[in-house]
């Protein structure tokens, strides 16, 4: 462990909440990266500074930890003249080897201050250049500079780093409460799940097995599931799945063709609403857009969430599928749900896009629902996906 080479990590919007949430939101923050990353760690007037174990495994985790939203890999010294020109130097003559730094670029300096010093954050941006410059003669351009070396001063303590590796962002997970995604092998819900994530959702998942209606095979859950579990700053990520091809085969020989959708999408909520009293969880997400496919017409959101009393979250409303797809490529998730499947041959020719709650109701009445999602739930179980 290298205590002169600490990782600056940076946060954002929990900088503005009550100092008492703040100080809360911080200690789990701290608490989701020892979880993953062995180091010690310091804070300091709205910074982190991590001295790990593995600098190189200690980078790649917080890429992934919700609730960061930067961080810079610094090289510290003393708060004196003389030591910060050396250590700039020194850290400059690094970049050169590396070629990391050109010479006949122009650069600037940047410089941010906390505490009580006899110089100005201008001065000691001004001291640094030249220090630069001494080395490498290097041109200097503050309007548009092709290298950013960048000064950070705390107190008695400065921190040199030339890099800001973009974090996830969001709120550290464990902070929201927990919920149930419902999460099929499709492209939306794993995004969804994301997003809450990122929100600072502990995540229990429930996929839904359709067999015989689909595939019975469980690898592409499994692989969301994995892929989900990166970013899951070592919460528990419980993935949970029941049977339901007997509840579709009920809907399709005993209700209206049309309705089934509808059917098959009120059903699920109903469940994950009893799953969630079990989870001691306070919401539903599912990966809903409006207008996107037939269960998801206003009518439809309306007839189908009607059975459910608590809060069903649906982060991607507004987005299209090009920009779902855009987040599911970011996190990895796109590859994993475009594998071949084969569908849900469940799924009407003519599917119900304008369902009226009063009919609604009385079939799910009719095919005696309650009791068929009562089967449905005692199929639950736990998969293994380590």
């Amino acid at each position: 462990m290298d205590t002169n080479k600490p990782i600056l990590v940076r946060y954002g919007e929990i900088g503005v909440k009550s100092p008492v949430v703040r100080k809360r939101f911080e200690k789990k923050l701290i608490g989701n990266i020892k979880k993953l990353i062995k180091c010690k760690i310091t804070i300091n007037q709205g910074r982190i500074f991590l001295f790990p174990e593995d600098h190189e495994k200690a980078l790649k985790s917080l890429k992934k930890i919700f609730g960061v939203v930067s961080f810079s890999p610094t090289v510290s010294t003393d708060t004196d003249h003389n030591s910060i020109k050396e250590t700039v130097q020194d850290y400059i003559k690094e970049l050169m080897e590396k070629g990391d730094f050109d010479s006949k670029k122009p650069f600037a300096v940047k410089c941010r201050r906390v505490g009580t010093h006899d110089f100005s954050s201008r001065e000691m941006a001004g001291f640094c250049g030249a220090a630069v410059i001494e080395l490498t003669n290097a041109p200097v351009d503050l309007s548009n500079p092709e290298f950013r070396l960048f000064i950070e001063v705390r107190e008695d303590k400065t921190y040199i780093f030339h890099q800001k590796i973009p974090g996830p962002g969001g709120l550290p997970i464990g902070t929201q409460g927990r919920m149930i995604a419902l999460v099929s092998g499709g492209i939306d819900s794993p995004v969804a799940t994301y997003l809450m994530m990122k929100r600072g959702c502990d995540i229990t998942i429930l996929n839904f097995n359709n067999h015989p209606y689909t595939g019975g095979s469980n690898e592409k859950i499994i692989k969301i599931y994995q892929k989900l579990k990166e970013y899951a700053s070592g919460s528990e990520l419980r993935l949970y799945q029941v049977n339901y091809g007997n509840f579709l085969k009920k809907c399709t020989e005993e209700a209206p063709p049309r309705m089934t959708c509808v059917l098959c999408k009120s059903g699920m909520y109903q469940i994950a609403e009893k799953i969630a009293k079990k989870e001691k969880a306070l919401a539903i997400i599912d990966g809903s857009s409006v207008g996107q496919v037939a269960s998801q017409t206003l009518p439809n959101i309306l007839a189908t969430r009607y059975s459910t009393s608590i809060p069903v979250l649906s982060p991607l409303i507004g987005l299209d599928k090009t920009e779902i797809s855009e987040i599911a490529e970011k996190i990895g998730t796109f590859p994993i749900s475009i594998l071949p499947d084969s569908g849900c041959s469940a799924a009407p020719k003519h599917p119900e896009t304008n369902a009226v709650l009063e009919n609604v109701l009385e079939v799910q009445e009719e095919i005696e629902m309650d009791e068929e999602l009562a089967k449905v739930i005692s199929s639950l179980h736990k998969i293994i996906a380590e």
